[in-house]
Formats: C-alpha cells, structure tokens, sequence
C-alpha cells in the first residue's frame, strides 16, 4: 500500500455511468486488492454482472432489491429508508457468480466492495437480525459497529462492518493501524496488511465528519472532511474520525489484503485512553433490526 494513487485520499461523488457515484478502482489506487462503487437504480432498473476471479460483498443502503444468481435467489422484505433506520441486508457472491439484481423500490442505494480472489465459497445473504452488533469505546468515543462480512465469514479477504457515530464523538479511537502484516512469536496474527475504504452517511445533508491519517513518521498526515456519500482511502497508517458537533455519522469500511482480520496495532501515543473512559455514550446504539 502506498500514495502512487490516480485518486486524492478524499473521494467526492459524483454522476457516473450507470448510477454509480463513487468508484474506486484497486490498480488506480495503488491498491493490490480493495476496489469499491456506491450506485443508485431506480425501480425495476436491473443491475446485470458477472464476478470473474472476484469475490463481492454487496451492502444494501436503503430501498428494496430482489437478486437471482446462479448460487441462489433472494429478496429483501422492509429493507431500510435510510442507513439510520436500521441495519444492512448483505449479499456475498463468490468468484464466477452470474447474478442479476433488480431494483424493488423507487430508489434502491447500495454500495459494492470486491477484491480478487483464489477461492470458491457459498453465496451467503445475511438479513439484519444475523448482524451482531458492538459497542465499542467509552465517553464521547461510544460508537456502534454491526457486522456485516466480519472475520470468521466463509469468504477468503473481504472484510465490512458499518460504524454509527453519534455527534460529538471520535471513532476508530483510540487511533490504529493495519499496514503490515505482524504476528507474535508463537504465529499469532497481531496486525494485518489491509486496504481500507471509508464510505460516509451523514443524517442531515450539510453534516460531516474529520478524519485524519496519519504515519507514525508523519510523512502521511493529512485531514480529510468527509461529507455525504464521500469516500475516504486508507493506504496505511493511524486513521481517527470525529463527528461534527450536530451531525451523526454513519461510515462503510470494506477492508481487504493479508487475511480476512480486523487485527491492528494501537498509536502508542493514545492507548492510555482505553482507561480513562468512565462510561458510554446513552445514544449507543443507534439502529437495531427491523
């Protein structure tokens, strides 16, 4: 992972083909494996693909869709208006998967995260009531992460969870890295080599959050101000996110590279916070299931 990117860290949408507002794409990134869109389509639009030697994790934003693979067809029932209603419906498709997914609503918004893959696995749709959900943090740093594609999933790389930060509060705080793969002595995995995305929600249309990465040598720091359907990369490093007074945020990760982990390494500099905390925040959580 590193900064030889076509694509600045702060990611804007925008009007594309097809419906898609945002896209990243893993050899103009840099990148070895993480690619991500986000698209709308309009009802009975149809959405026709073939996964190749990838492996996709499809993330429904808000609306309804029905798909038919050649693993298995499927349906959402009462899926969520908007990302702070309620918890995602995901849909993972193996490499060499036909499908074709069709809008059942009058906007259907989802958000696409692939990656290469050597693998064959089951075709998994995972309703809400299947995400487990955690509190993590304390004080203003409460946040609430529901598994979507979490470690342990029967899928080779991918990796997504979706994060709820209430306004006011830090996020992935105490700061922390994945950009090398590390294990301990005894070959337990202590961090992994990981590419990450940040896709951002906000609950009101002017509301944003600050994030920052940054090195341990600080030759990456930069801020990112993320609003409304912006995506913010994570090439390597420490990379903190803090709510704007007034606004909750709502971010995708999809995480892909080393292996299918979350395993990362604290800023030393921060990690005294971890028992500072006297409680968490009454807002967590945010969303349950429908």
């Amino acid at each position: 992972m590193n900064r030889d990117s076509k694509y600045p860290l702060l990611m804007k949408s925008s009007q594309a083909k097809e419906g898609i507002y945002q896209e990243i794409i893993a050899e103009d990134a840099g990148w070895e494996f993480l690619n991500f869109n986000a698209r709308i389509l309009k009802k009975g639009q149809v959405w026709k693909g073939f996964t190749g030697e990838n492996e996709y994790g499809i993330i429904l934003l808000s609306g309804d869709y029905s798909v038919k693979t050649d693993q298995g067809n499927w349906k959402t029932k009462n899926g969520r208006k908007h990302v702070f209603e309620g918890i995602a419906h995901t849909l993972y498709l193996s490499r060499n998967t036909e499908f074709e997914l069709t809008a059942e609503s009058e906007i259907l918004d989802i958000a696409l995260g692939w990656c290469e893959t050597t693998e064959d696995h089951p075709a998994q749709f995972k309703e809400p009531t299947k995400s487990v959900i955690e509190i993590r943090g304390g004080d203003n740093a409460t946040r609430q992460i529901n598994s979507l594609i979490e470690p342990g999933f029967d899928c080779q790389r991918l990796v997504s969870v979706e994060v709820y930060t209430p306004s006011g509060n830090w996020s992935s705080f105490p700061a922390h890295k994945h950009d090398e793969r590390i294990l301990d002595n005894d070959g337990n995995l202590i961090e992994a080599r990981l590419e990450e995305t940040y896709f951002y929600k906000t609950d009101k249309p002017q509301g944003y959050a600050i994030q920052q990465i940054y090195t341990g040598d600080r030759s990456l720091d930069e801020i990112a101000v993320a609003r409304n359907n912006d995506v913010v990369m994570v090439p390597k490093g420490y990379h903190p996110v803090v709510a704007g007074h007034g606004y909750n945020i709502y971010y995708l990760n999809f995480l892909t590279g080393s292996d299918q982990s979350l395993a990362n390494t604290n800023d030393p500099d921060h990690e005294w916070i971890y028992d500072s905390w006297s409680g968490k925040d009454s807002r967590i959580p945010m969303v349950s299931a429908k």
